[in-house]
């Protein structure tokens, strides 16, 4: 079955749509028919797809003036007959190409969780494919070389793509205190600290207090797949609403998302061992001034204290404990 596969541009959303495409590649195969699968996305959320079974290639889309992305697009799957377009885009392009069936994804018309959207084209609304990535065993084995075997290990990412979602260093760096001390919900862990290559001054000030001999330097140093395989690996995982995140949660790690100016309803994390914890304030109290823009303001995470994450990471914590095996549903 050929199989082109339209997702976002952004690793978040990019890691919410693999569910669907997890599910088209195993339908496919249970079919005897193996998907051979092209992926059209963006630069920074392509080496996500890199190890999908059946890839024949992954085609950036990169972002041109007056939308000539789209026609690059065109031009290269123009020629090939498509068993299955799925366009989580919405794009025209889906109709322009030689396709058997296409599976388009809707405009919501009112919130809903960014899993639910692509998971409808599934055909299965009340149990929708939970995001899912793939690694190869070098992945896997940086994983191992990178993180220790004799020790759990606390995973952060204490960035964003933009700074109102950001949380402040410094209570990050306390949080890794407590949940490592001897009486922590993680005592004796090593710290591994995620971020990209362009975020290593915002994680600095985190990396700085975590000490040397517990500290597992991540940001900017290895390769999205790479860091998936060691989110696997996590005893925990708590970041602010980002890629890393998704990923984590996607990689089945016990995942707590830190939310303020951005809405869980939408972006939480999602997976039987996912959660979040938010500011007092709503998302419109925090966004609701004349002049909010995201791209500028600063910091809108000051409410939310290192007191109510922790206890969130143990009501998180508990809850593995009690339930392995819980079925996937969006984190709360």
């Amino acid at each position: 079955m050929k199989l082109l596969f339209i997702t976002s541009n952004r690793i978040g959303d990019a890691v919410l749509s693999t569910g669907l495409l997890a599910h088209l590649i195993a339908r496919a195969e249970a079919a005897g028919d193996p998907a051979r699968v092209t992926v059209a996305t963006g630069p920074a959320a392509a080496p996500l797809f890199g190890a999908v079974p059946g890839l024949e290639r992954v085609i950036l889309l990169r972002k041109k003036r007056y939308r000539a992305h789209w026609l690059d697009l065109w031009r290269r799957t123009a020629t090939t007959r498509w068993d299955l377009v799925v366009d989580l885009r919405r794009s025209a392009l889906s109709y322009v190409v030689p396709a058997r069936r296409r599976l388009v994804v809707r405009k919501p018309t009112a919130p809903i969780h960014r899993v639910l959207l692509p998971a409808e084209l599934a055909g299965d609304a009340d149990a929708p494919p939970a995001p899912h990535l793939w690694t190869l065993e070098p992945h896997r084995d940086n994983a191992a070389r990178l993180l220790p075997a004799d020790r759990p290990v606390l995973a952060l990412a204490p960035t964003a793509n933009w700074p109102g979602k950001i949380w402040p260093a410094e209570r990050f760096a306390e949080t890794a205190r407590r949940l490592t001390a001897p009486d922590g919900l993680l005592p004796g862990a090593a710290v591994a600290v995620f971020g990209a290559p362009q975020e290593r001054l915002q994680a600095a000030p985190v990396l700085r207090e975590i000490p040397r001999e517990d500290r597992i330097d991540l940001v900017g140093k290895v390769d999205l797949l790479t860091a998936a395989a060691c989110l696997e690996r996590a005893a925990l995982f708590v970041g602010n609403d980002s890629g890393l995140m998704h990923m984590a949660a996607a990689m089945g790690a016990p995942t707590l998302g830190l939310f303020g100016p951005s809405k869980p309803a939408l972006y939480a994390p999602w997976g039987s061992k996912a959660g979040c914890v938010t500011t007092p304030e709503t998302f419109e109290e925090l966004t609701g001034a004349p002049d909010y823009d995201h791209r500028t303001t600063g910091s809108l995470m000051g409410g939310l204290q290192v007191e109510a994450v922790v206890a969130a990471a143990d009501t998180l914590l508990r809850g593995v404990a009690d339930a392995p095996d819980a079925a996937p549903s969006a984190g709360g």
